[in-house]
């Protein structure tokens, strides 16, 4: 009897706001989270290559990249800063 094993590999997205020394604030999303923050830090990111000095504050992960760009969105929204800004007590 021949017994097969299947592995699934599970991918996941994750969308993450960094803060840096001047407290502004950069939301995205990356499969790759420690690429992407290494991207940020090291100035290869246009939006964020002004400060490396970039501190991971906070992140969430899903199983679809639709659902990691939706949340991105809405973390670009008014409603999203105001959540933001509850989450981490900065009011």
């Amino acid at each position: 009897m021949d017994v097969r094993r299947i592995f699934i590999i599970l991918r996941m997205y994750f969308v993450y706001i960094i803060r840096d020394e001047k407290n502004n604030f950069y939301k995205g999303f990356a499969e790759d989270l420690e690429k992407r923050l290494h991207q940020h830090r090291s100035g290869l990111n246009k939006s964020t290559s002004k400060s490396k000095l970039w501190e991971l504050v906070y992140t969430e992960s899903f199983e679809k990249i639709e659902e990691a760009v939706k949340r991105e969105k809405y973390f670009k929204s008014a409603a999203g800063r105001r959540f933001i800004k509850f989450k981490l007590n900065l009011r």
